[in-house]
């Protein structure tokens, strides 16, 4: 049974992503598109215009040319936007990677995506030389000067226009995040102009985003969610954004108090930090009108104490990095009215509800896997076809690994996943890539890694080890900590006599998460 989203179908833009982000911005030459928080450093609409023109006008002069790839590694900046537009204004792709990744992390994207150049600061210079290396990747440049790179102050020189580019929205690729899917290591999304103009288009009818008010950007630009959900949508409405390098929650209420921040996209744990820490009550925070958190499951009870707390309307969203983002939200007009729900499916998209094990389509109330197609659908991941046609089938339903259901009312309740991947504090964790680092251990004959519940961060990781060797706890777990991003430690580690398998090899993680759901009961009794 196929359904569809309960707002009507509107009309896509066939415009570049670019050209659709900024196409009111000569209208408001003189606003601030950007506003570093820490410092107030500021762009407006007319500079960004001009340092969007002059990026693509100096990177085409350096060769880059339509369908190279531009790699950035920042926090959260103004030039961040500059850097992207620029690159993507002439037909450049790129792909965004969280700064806190190890050089071994660094070069695998680098290598899978045959980046071109590098963007990164100096504080990740010695990171950024060691992780190039052996990859594509032909000039680094650096926000200020650091050895061995070129100062991004090169791509700002007045330059003429590069000359127009021909781009296929529908064909050609704006960026590749990367996301670990429903299975597996990390793998590039392939996302078009056209993909990503969808979204923003499609979540416009529910989102709040309004010119001239200022909203705070807190998640990271490198996440579907920072670059799309926040830099996307607030440049498109003419809105400013105030940036933060990295979450700090006293600065984080500074700055909603100083800049009188209408709204903010959030993740669970900063919603029960809001909810519940006792700082939360020293700062002004009465210009807020709504949070909106994703990313991972909000409950109830927490949206209800956030939003009675701050007296403003607590939403919450879903979606994937394979739908350009998001794919439902709860309609600012309805906060409140389902707690828990994690949206309303947003224009142009249907969705089926199937039983994951029987494959059969469920009808309204059932619970199954969502499936969904739309204009806001990956192309796929790159480099992996076998991967692609495991998520998206033949009709084009991306098989979404969550499990929910669709009340009376077209609201959408998500109440599990088939995936394998980890939510911590929103990021993703492939559990497939902490068991190859557990692997390479010589003492660790056999390894598993499943999501334990944690109250703060929503998840962590669980390792469950099998051992040829003696070796304790703490030096695996330091192996691992030496060899990942902070946020993808392994915060547990239990040493098994063997770890459940299928009959044709593959680890039953559904029998551990079981196993440790039995031990959360018992500790709780």
């Amino acid at each position: 049974m196929i359904f569809r989203s309960s707002f009507p179908d509107i009309t896509i833009p066939e415009l570049t992503f670019t050209d659709f982000t900024l196409q009111k911005a000569a209208e408001r030459l003189t606003q601030p598109a950007l506003i570093d928080g820490p410092s107030g450093r500021t762009l407006t609409y007319g500079q960004l215009l001009e340092y969007i023109r002059r990026v693509g006008a100096n990177l085409h002069a350096r060769g880059f040319k339509k369908g190279d790839v531009l790699a950035i590694l920042l926090p959260n900046l103004p030039e961040y936007a500059a850097a992207f537009h620029g690159a993507a204004s002439i037909g450049g792709v790129l792909t965004t990677i969280n700064p806190l990744y190890t050089a071994e992390e660094l070069t695998f994207q680098l290598s899978d995506t045959r980046a071109k150049y590098l963007l990164t600061l100096p504080m990740f210079i010695e990171k950024a030389i060691e992780g190039a290396k052996n990859t594509s990747i032909e000039e680094i440049f650096v926000l200020g000067e650091a050895p061995g790179a070129t100062p991004f102050a090169a791509l700002l020189q007045p330059a003429d226009s590069a000359p127009p580019v021909n781009i296929d929205v529908h064909r050609d690729l704006l960026v590749i995040p990367y996301s670990s899917g429903t299975t597996g290591l990390p793998k590039g999304v392939m996302l078009t102009h056209n993909n990503v103009v969808s979204f923003v288009s499609m979540i416009r009818v529910a989102a709040g985003y309004h010119p001239g008010q200022k909203y705070l950007a807190v998640l990271p630009f490198f996440h579907i969610f920072g670059m799309v959900g926040i830099m996307g949508n607030c440049l498109v409405a003419g809105a400013t954004m105030v940036t933060m390098p990295r979450f700090d929650l006293e600065q984080f209420l500074q700055l909603i108090q100083d800049h009188k921040i209408a709204g903010a996209c959030l993740v669970p744990p900063i919603v029960l930090a809001l909810a519940k820490h006792p700082i939360v009550d020293k700062y002004d925070l009465s210009s807020l009108e709504w949070l909106l958190s994703g990313a991972a499951p909000l409950s109830a009870d927490l949206q209800k104490a956030c939003a009675a707390r701050l007296n403003c309307a607590v939403v919450q969203g879903w979606g994937m990095t394979e739908t350009s983002c998001g794919a439902s939200i709860v309609p600012l007009d309805q906060a409140g009215k389902r707690p828990g729900a994690a949206g309303m499916l947003i224009p142009n998209q249907e969705y089926r509800v199937v039983d994951y094990t029987t494959g059969e389509d469920q009808g309204p109330g059932h619970q199954g896997e969502i499936w969904l197609r739309g204009p806001n659908i990956m192309q796929g991941y790159l480099n992996q076809p076998q991967a692609t046609a495991d998520t998206i089938n033949s009709e084009g339903w991306l098989y979404t690994g969550d499990i929910g259901y669709i009340d009376e009312e077209g609201y959408l309740f998500i109440v599990d996943r088939i995936k394998e991947l980890i939510k911590y504090k929103g990021l993703q964790i492939a559990p497939a890539e902490l068991e190859a680092v557990l692997l390479s251990h010589p003492a660790v004959a056999d390894a598993a890694v499943i999501g334990r519940a944690d109250e703060e961060a929503g998840e962590v990781p669980k390792a469950f080890v099998v051992l040829k060797s003696p070796v304790n706890a703490e030096e695996l777990l330091a192996f691992v900590s030496e060899k990942v991003a902070p946020y993808k430690r392994i915060r547990k580690l239990e040493i098994i006599d063997q770890i459940p398998k299928s009959a044709s090899g593959k680890i039953l993680r559904r029998v551990l998460v079981a196993k440790e759901r039995e031990l959360e009961k018992e500790i709780i009794q």
